[in-house]
């Protein structure tokens, strides 16, 4: 058993497109996710559920649940969606004609609900300039963090994402003194060393991965993006479970200890949704724990 290998892959490709589906009716749900899994190769096409579609089809995948509501000082929506479909490539056209040519075949069971279109900027940046992701699992270690392991049919190889879309006031956090952005993130822009004097509510301490206990390692899979909504970063953790992703939120929104990340004077969330991406067989994607 294998794991979506565009899940892990590197390097990144150029553009992404997430496209998040609500389901509408279960009549053709059948037929509607046959066709779909034909598509999915787990490089350019990656499929993840969410739990409104375990539910629809009477299953119980373990560990998958819908995104947590928060009650925190800071606001991060959950928008739960029953499908997500990411694609990947290098080219921004090939990835619209075949985003379009997706939403008409799954258009008998599931409605389109959000797109978002991302890039990779500056080889891995956000759009503040900063580096993302400096702190990911490598090689064996970032399977470790994000694929399930075990012997489990239909659960071993996969891997359960978190997606948020974070909106950016560029403007404000551009106005900032150089040092005061720094701060925020808790490294310094020019040359991404992390800050041994930040302070506690820097994005980099709110984070550090080893802090926790047991360690909260996860791989991140973000690009940027921009639409008439503003502009941003789609973030993606992937995990072995949502544990790791949601104890860095708690701790972000100030739930763990009253420190608010700094991320926050400047960025808020969009959206939020937990999603499970199934395994890969010999002959494709392994829906099993869905399917039966």
């Amino acid at each position: 058993m294998s794991f979506q290998q565009g899940l892990l892959a590197t390097p990144v490709p150029a553009h992404a497109r997430h496209l998040f589906f609500a389901l509408h009716t279960g009549e053709a749900l059948p037929a509607v996710l046959d066709a779909l899994l034909q598509q999915v190769d787990g490089h350019s096409l990656i499929l993840a559920v969410g739990a409104p579609l375990a539910k629809a089809l009477g299953r119980d995948v373990p560990g998958l649940r819908s995104f947590p509501q928060l009650d925190a000082a800071v606001e991060n929506p959950a928008t739960q969606h029953a499908l997500w479909l990411w694609l990947r490539d290098d080219a921004r056209g090939d990835l619209f004609l075949r985003a379009q040519a997706l939403e008409q075949a799954l258009a008998p069971a599931f409605t389109l609900v959000d797109s978002v279109d991302g890039f990779l900027h500056h080889g891995g940046h956000d759009l503040t300039g900063y580096e993302d992701g400096t702190e990911n699992p490598r090689d064996n270690d970032a399977v470790d963090a994000a694929i399930v392991a075990g012997e489990q049919a239909g659960l071993a190889g996969s891997s359960f994402a978190a997606f948020q879309l974070w909106k950016h006031d560029l403007n404000y956090f551009k106005s900032l003194p150089q040092p005061e952005q720094d701060d925020i993130i808790g490294r310094r822009l020019s040359d991404n060393e992390e800050l041994e004097d930040a302070p506690e509510s820097a994005h980099v301490k709110r984070t550090a991965q080893e802090s926790y206990d047991p360690a909260a390692f996860m791989v991140r899979r973000s690009v940027a993006w921009a639409d008439n909504r503003g502009a941003g970063l789609a973030f993606v953790a992937l995990g072995r479970s949502f544990d790791a992703f949601e104890i860095q939120l708690r701790r972000m929104s100030g739930l763990e200890d009253g420190v608010v990340d700094a991320l926050y004077r400047f960025s808020r969330p969009l959206t939020g949704g937990y999603y499970w991406c199934p395994p890969m067989g010999a002959e494709g994607l392994d829906l099993r724990l869905l399917l039966g």
